[in-house]
């Protein structure tokens, strides 16, 4: 990354303000955090700083609130746990800009850390405003971004302030999921196999056409495979196909390797109770929930031979213990895959956890979006906003 300034050359650090973007949107009920992966893939980060004396000020966005405070979309749960994660008192400021925010961020001491309020209880801050990104900035004397999950946003904190700062680095975790999404565009061990699942054709349209330039073949499930099973003439009973994309989806086809399921286990309604069959074809009035045995075996096969391999997407209802088979042997799969291993994140990253696989993959993106549009082959202006502010510093 020689464009980049990486926070570990960010000098010096002891005593100077650091405004870090860091990616916090997780999942809290009742005021507890319900996953914390993305709180615990910033604290090299975070630890980097504190150890090297620095005031820290850490900022985030948490769900949308469309730009007006909500109590439940709060920071203030986030703050208390990551306090119990770095085993240091995480101070809190009850805004992000503004007088309360700037004499919290003055008043930290050496190696203290300072959470602000939710970024996005300011609607400026999704429409990138220069005066809110100044603001923002003058809480700090340099600029870390270690927030990939939101680095295909153009948004104040995410590339907006850098125009205010001389110094803006990147963060371990960006660095990180670069190097491997990266790596497997640019430079992929062969063959390289893509793993795509989840509901939908249209919400992976774009990577799909991208991914037939590059890959030696596509593995597909979920319920996306029925639109393009559709395509085919195939029978897929009641499953939801995307009747508007089946020319689409016999480009794609005709494109590259696509392997599609050749077995399924069917269902007479989307119920843990429901009746199910293993079946060649989805018979009438039935829907596909997960592939079958036979397609299962076949995935597995072709993971484990992989040079590189990039899944994102379940292949079924995994959520569901009866649909949650085809899910957990190409989990498994891919887990003992001898290639490189990039899962994107979302319902991927939570297979993975339910069946205690997360730490045998080199790499579990926390992007969604932004490993999405990475793949994709689109911009990422967190990111390209720090280019810019490395090169001009």
């Amino acid at each position: 990354m020689p464009d980049k300034m990486s926070v570990r050359d960010l000098r010096p650090l002891s005593g100077r303000r650091i405004l870090c973007r860091v990616d916090f949107n997780v999942p809290i009920r009742d005021g507890r955090i319900g996953d914390d992966t993305r709180i615990r893939a910033s604290l090299p980060t975070v630890r980097l700083l504190v150890e090297g004396g620095a005031r820290v000020i850490l900022c985030s966005h948490l769900g949308r609130p469309k730009g007006k405070p909500k109590p439940e979309y709060s920071l203030a749960p986030v703050a208390a746990h990551l306090s119990g994660l770095l085993g240091i008192p995480v101070g809190f400021a009850r805004e992000c800009v503004g007088p309360d925010a700037a004499s919290a961020a003055a008043a930290l001491p050496p190696g203290g850390v300072l959470l602000l309020e939710n970024l996005r209880f300011h609607a400026e801050e999704e429409a990138n405003d220069p005066e809110f990104s100044r603001a923002l900035a003058s809480l700090g004397d340099a600029y870390v971004n270690d927030a990939f999950g939101t680095a295909h946003r153009a948004h104040s904190s995410t590339a907006g302030v850098t125009k205010y700062f001389k110094q803006s680095a990147c963060g371990f975790l960006i660095e990180k999921e670069i190097k491997y999404l990266g790596k497997v565009l640019t430079n992929p061990d062969k063959p390289f196999i893509a793993i795509m699942g989840g509901s939908k054709v249209s919400d992976k349209i774009l990577i799909l056409e991208q991914l037939t330039k590059k890959v030696d073949s596509i593995i597909v499930g979920g319920g996306m495979a029925y639109t393009l099973l559709k395509a085919q003439g195939k029978p897929v009973g009641n499953s939801k196909v995307e009747a508007d994309k089946l020319d689409l989806a016999k480009k794609i086809l005709a494109s590259a390797r696509i392997i599609l399921p050749v077995d399924h286990v069917a269902a007479d309604k989307f119920d843990a109770a429901a009746r199910t069959q293993g079946v060649a074809d989805v018979p009438e009035g039935w829907m596909g929930l997960d592939i079958g045995p036979k397609t299962a075996a076949r995935y597995a096969r072709e993971i484990e031979r992989a040079g590189s391999v990039f899944w994102n997407g379940p292949m079924g209802a995994f959520e569901l213990e009866p649909f949650a088979g085809g899910t957990r042997e190409v989990a498994e799969a891919v887990a003992r895959a001898g290639g490189v291993t990039v899962v994107g994140g979302g319902d991927s990253a939570a297979a993975l956890a339910r069946f205690g696989l997360e730490d045998r993959v080199d790499h579990l993106s926390t992007g969604g979006g932004a490993t999405l549009r990475m793949m994709e082959g689109g911009a990422l202006p967190g990111v390209r906003a720090l280019e810019v502010a490395g090169v001009a510093s």
